[in-house]
């Protein structure tokens, strides 16, 4: 495990500090078909177009985490929920996490914008819930026939993150497909955006100037940089 975390211990200040880097920036690019990159002290990503939003302020209850502040969620055109969430961008969740309350309208919501065709069922993933097409699902592709909604998180700053459904459903090896944000009790207003969400997007923290940024990306393509601290994921 890294320590990426805020703070001026973490690793990435830490290779600043010993100017093995100039910047205190690191990224990181999840590829759907497996695998990725992270770079560190790219300046790089820096420079190209991407969707900016400030960092909330650190606090006592986010002083470790990445937040791009609070934002409202869509399905559709569809609001879920009345209350906005504070987003906090985390790459050690596997899995994007709701309140239970929104994730409960939000599987209400999907639910009811899905085909006939698709017949709901248990998964061994433990994941709900999740549902089998007509000839059963192989690849995101598969998902894209079946599922239309897109997601969107509107935050308060002006900028959207747009969640198509290859980015909230995953493709189970029994050919279901499942939903992949949880649903959780502990973590008040909170949404965490965990590695499903987080796919074939070039995601930036630029703590030098306290910003966060993502666009879509070839996450499974190295990009060639003499600047920065490369590894495969």
């Amino acid at each position: 495990m890294l320590g990426l975390g805020r703070g001026s211990i973490d690793l990435v200040s830490q290779l600043k500090n010993n100017k093995i880097i100039t910047k205190n920036v690191f990224a990181h690019c999840l590829s759907s078909k497996g695998g990725g990159y992270l770079s560190i002290g790219d300046e790089n990503v820096l420079s190209s177009p991407a969707n900016w939003v400030p960092m909330a302020p650190s606090t006592d209850r986010n002083h470790n985490y990445y937040s791009p502040g609070p934002a409202t969620l869509h399905l559709d055109t569809k609001p879920i929920g009345t209350t906005p969430m504070e987003v906090i961008f985390d790459s050690g969740s596997t899995y994007t996490h709701l309140p239970e309350g929104p994730h409960a309208q939000l599987v209400a919501a999907l639910k009811a914008s899905l085909s006939k065709s698709l017949k709901e069922v248990r998964d061994p993933s433990r994941l709900h819930p999740c549902w089998k097409g007509p000839g059963g699902f192989k690849s995101l592709d598969d998902l894209k026939k079946e599922f239309k909604s897109v997601m969107s998180l509107k935050f308060h700053s002006g900028a959207t993150m747009i969640i198509p459904p290859e980015k909230y459903i995953i493709v189970t090896g029994h050919g279901n497909a499942c939903f992949g944000m949880l649903g959780r009790t502990d973590i008040g207003d909170m949404c965490i955006i965990g590695d499903i969400t987080m796919q074939d997007q070039l995601v930036i923290y630029d703590n030098e100037q306290g910003r966060l940024g993502w666009r879509s990306s070839q996450c499974d393509k190295k990009p060639k940089s003499k600047s920065a601290i490369f590894s495969r994921i």
